[in-house]
């Protein structure tokens, strides 16, 4: 199956790689070209615009870091929608809100094409096993069509209807993981504080009702002040932003993940951005240490 591949960031990358390794023919382009040498090296074409990987590919997949660029790719010059027509599929895996994926469905379908939202849920090392969670929404027969590659880059895929319900559920699952990590990131500082050893804490964690996978894998990574990018935190803040304004759309209170918001954004003014989301413990100690 010949499949176009658009953003090679930290999750594109692996998941394109998965793909090229499992037999697919792949056309890959980014807006760095030199990020496509490692999937050229093990097989893959490149497209030297969006527009060239659409023309060549019947589907074509986007990684794309935020609403922005999702946009760009589709509506700007050379992109996706030049060459978009009847018998392309566009699925679109980026982390955006309900009305981006709103605006790039309509856009598409217009055309003629057919498009599916399929963000996911999983950082680096899900996306390097093919352990991630698709949430995809749109077109079903685009998502049968797409099962054999969502197999190869996922663990589970879900059909929720209608274009937005993916975004909206992505949304949802990171909101509650940035809200869990800062609460997190607080318990290992007072543990600290209070004279008690943060890997005795984590232990006591991982054997009681709220042991996960994230404080198992985080937890021993950020006591040695170790935050090498899985998901980078700025990514983390945007999908916060984005949740709270979902939030507002549907009247719902969200103090905590309001204040879990102005922590991440808190960790950006320190820099910390390009840095996994787990830096946000970074702020919690800096503010016990100035008061």
């Amino acid at each position: 199956m010949e499949v176009g591949f658009l953003g090679l960031g930290i999750m594109g990358k692996a998941m394109s790689i998965n793909l090229i390794r499992s037999g697919f023919k792949l056309t890959v382009w980014n807006r760095t070209l030199s990020k496509c040498d490692e999937l050229v090296e093990l097989g893959a074409s490149i497209g030297e615009t969006p527009a060239a990987v659409v023309k060549k590919c019947k589907y074509t997949i986007a990684m794309l870091s935020d609403p922005s660029v999702a946009l760009s790719v589709v509506f700007d010059k050379d992109g996706v929608l030049e060459q978009i027509c009847h018998g392309k599929g566009y699925i679109d895996m980026s982390t955006v809100d309900a009305d981006t994926s709103s605006k790039i469905s309509e856009a598409i379908t217009s055309k003629g094409g057919s498009f599916l939202e399929a963000p996911v849920s999983g950082s680096k090392k899900p996306a390097e096993d093919g352990q991630l969670v698709i949430l995809a929404a749109g077109e079903k027969a685009l998502f049968d069509e797409a099962i054999p590659a969502f197999d190869i880059m996922g663990k589970k895929s879900f059909f929720l209807g209608q274009v937005g319900n993916g975004a909206k559920m992505k949304l949802v699952v990171n909101m509650i993981m940035g809200s869990m990590m800062n609460a997190f990131s607080e318990g290992l500082v007072l543990a600290d504080r209070s004279g008690l050893n943060p890997h005795t804490l984590l232990d006591v964690l991982d054997l009681g009702g709220i042991a996960n996978p994230m404080f198992r894998l985080k937890g021993p990574t950020m006591t040695q002040n170790s935050y090498s990018p899985a998901f980078p935190l700025k990514h983390q803040q945007k999908d916060m932003r984005l949740a709270l304004a979902l939030g507002d759309e549907n009247a719902v209170s969200m103090p905590v993940a309001a204040a879990a918001n102005e922590a991440f954004k808190k960790a950006r003014s320190l820099g910390l951005g390009d840095l996994d989301f787990s830096a946000v413990y970074e702020t919690v100690k800096t503010l016990e240490h100035s008061s």
